[in-house]
């Protein structure tokens, strides 16, 4: 297993900063998932610990040694890319065999290692197939094959079941799970679907435009997040957001409503967003007017969009109300549940 520090970590191309200082301790034997949108620098500093990205400033250990210039092949690390990358002129148990090849295993070891990560992932019947015989899923099960009969110290995997339907990623992101739990070997996972990172993480590492925003186990970003990005980035549906201001000791929408303003340090004045997930939003007979704009089944609930003044909010049921587009409603929620932000900074208010 291995221990991955980032020190400080930083990468550019001439004067375009890509990655801009990350901190970071990754212990041995961890799942972490780094998520952000599209451009944020999850790729690039998932290939820099891989050693397939130059590193600019900064340092990386690896088990407490500097790794910096150490080539990819030395580094001991298996990456998982979302392209499967197999040779298509080789069969099954061949593309899986051929790393260990290369490094001079004996023919019976590599043989042994492949029968036993075939069984793993449910590739056995399937070892004598070529790749244009399989399907995407069974592609990306012989892709983490080839990583597995490595055993290496660790486990990049970067947006891996980006290519594959929803019900195939959910099988795989249980399989990827289960293999974790099973190896106990150090994982970085990439991806820009917070779903995954919410399902499959021991912590997660929100990035945006080169830098950490907030590092923490999935319910502590839900819950709990530092600021407005990270509320927004994390939950489905995202969360809703509405502008307002403190004033008088109580928080006044936009659009009027108004309630007390739950911090005790409170700065008079002070203009805020208040962000609310949809669930924590409800149909009312009094509260904030509105009017219902959509209304979307999701098996035994639904998501019915709003229109409140300008806005539009999303309201989560969780089971179906007789409702109808058009129809003038009332939204009430509990003022525990809101999350309050400057709106200059975007930083989380405290109560």
């Amino acid at each position: 297993m291995s221990q991955i520090v980032l020190n400080n970590l930083g990468k550019s191309y001439g004067n375009v900063n890509i990655i801009n200082g990350i901190s970071l301790n990754i212990q041995e034997g961890e799942f972490i998932v780094l998520v952000g949108p599209s451009g944020c620098g999850k790729s690039t500093l998932l290939r820099m610990i891989a050693g397939l990205e130059d590193i600019t400033s900064g340092e990386l250990l690896m088990q407490g040694e500097v790794v910096n210039t150490l080539p990819a092949k030395k580094r001991d690390i298996a990456m998982v890319f979302q392209s499967y990358a197999l040779y298509p002129h080789m069969k099954v148990r061949d593309n899986m065999s051929f790393a260990l090849k290369l490094a001079s295993v004996s023919k019976t070891e590599r043989m042994a290692r492949v029968e036993q990560a075939a069984e793993i992932l449910g590739l056995t019947p399937l070892l004598d197939r070529l790749p244009r015989e399989l399907s995407g899923g069974q592609r990306q099960r012989v892709a983490m094959g080839r990583a597995l009969v490595r055993d290496p110290k660790a486990f990049l995997f970067d947006e891996p079941l980006s290519n594959l339907d929803a019900k195939l990623r959910h099988k795989m992101r249980a399989e990827i799970r289960k293999i974790h739990q099973r190896m106990g070997r150090t994982t970085i996972y990439v991806t820009h679907d917070q779903t995954e990172a919410m399902t499959m993480a021991d912590r997660i590492v929100v990035l945006n435009g080169g830098h950490i925003e907030q590092v923490g186990t999935p319910e502590t970003l839900y819950r709990d997040p530092d600021n407005l990005f990270v509320a927004g980035f994390i939950g489905t549906p995202e969360i809703n957001t509405l502008p307002g201001v403190i004033q008088d000791g109580e928080v006044v929408l936009e659009n009027g409503h108004r309630f007390p303003c739950p911090l005790s340090n409170h700065i008079e004045g002070m203009t805020i967003a208040c962000a609310l997930r949809p669930h924590h939003l409800h149909l009312s007979h009094t509260g904030m007017p509105a009017e219902i704009v959509l209304v979307e089944m999701t098996g035994e609930g639904q998501e019915i969009q709003v229109r409140v003044a300008n806005q539009e909010l999303i309201v989560v049921s969780h089971e179906k109300l007789p409702v109808q587009v058009g129809q003038p409603c009332f939204l009430d929620f509990d003022p525990a549940k809101v999350f309050l932000f400057d709106r200059q900074t975007g930083k989380r208010l405290r109560v």
